[in-house]
């Protein structure tokens, strides 16, 4: 079973959530908050796997509760559940530590989807979080992924771990640079490596905070 803390400030979405998480067979709610601080408080008393998180909350926002998440509980990944798809929520939100980034306009099965996921060590976006971060990446100068290629990365290395910054699937990344999968998971492998991170989920947050 996964287990999952709901936070967000509104009673009738925090309620609703739980209810609707509820009905899936794998997953079982073991509390809800009203804000990040409640969250933090619950997250000292009962064990979780996933923390579906707000990110416009009173007292302590979700960016913050995220962090704090993070760091003081490691075993536990944050899901983002928020309104909110502009470029300083996601970038915010994700670099605070999130597995995943979600609007409320997700249904069950995509929110069900994250929360695996996330277990996982992997990360899932909306469809529109990875618009925006493609949007956010091609923006960028085409000769900073040549320029900036930290901790010895070559080239193609650095242009995969741009492309799982996107939440592209291996076969998709294939596709798009035009080489064979078995070559991206031995790049990825390899990137990894050099980088020292475990999952995906730490790879996008390492390529956002490195202009990657």
């Amino acid at each position: 079973m996964i287990k999952v803390v709901v936070v967000d400030d509104q009673q009738v979405m925090r309620e609703g959530l739980a209810a609707l998480l509820d009905l899936l067979d794998d997953v079982e709610v073991v509390g809800m908050a009203a804000d990040g601080r409640q969250a933090l408080d619950l997250l000292g008393h009962v064990a979780a796997d996933v923390v579906l998180m707000d990110l416009r909350m009173p007292v302590l926002d979700g960016v913050e509760a995220t962090r704090a998440v993070t760091r003081h509980h490691p075993g536990t990944a944050v899901v983002v559940l928020t309104t909110y798809a502009d470029d300083a929520s996601i970038s915010g939100a994700l670099l605070a530590g999130a597995r995943g980034y979600l609007t409320k306009d997700a249904g069950r099965a995509e929110i069900a989807a994250a929360l695996r996921s996330a277990v996982a060590g992997n990360a899932t976006f909306a469809a529109k979080v990875s618009d925006r971060l493609i949007a956010a990446l091609d923006a960028q100068p085409a000769p900073r992924v040549r320029a900036k290629r930290p901790r010895g990365l070559t080239l193609r290395e650095a242009e995969v771990l741009k492309l799982i910054g996107t939440g592209l699937s291996n076969p998709e990344i294939a596709a798009s640079l035009f080489i064979g999968e078995a070559t991206v998971k031995t790049h990825i492998n390899n990137s990894f490596a050099k980088l020292g991170v475990r999952n995906r989920a730490e790879a996008v947050r390492f390529a956002l905070e490195n202009g990657l």
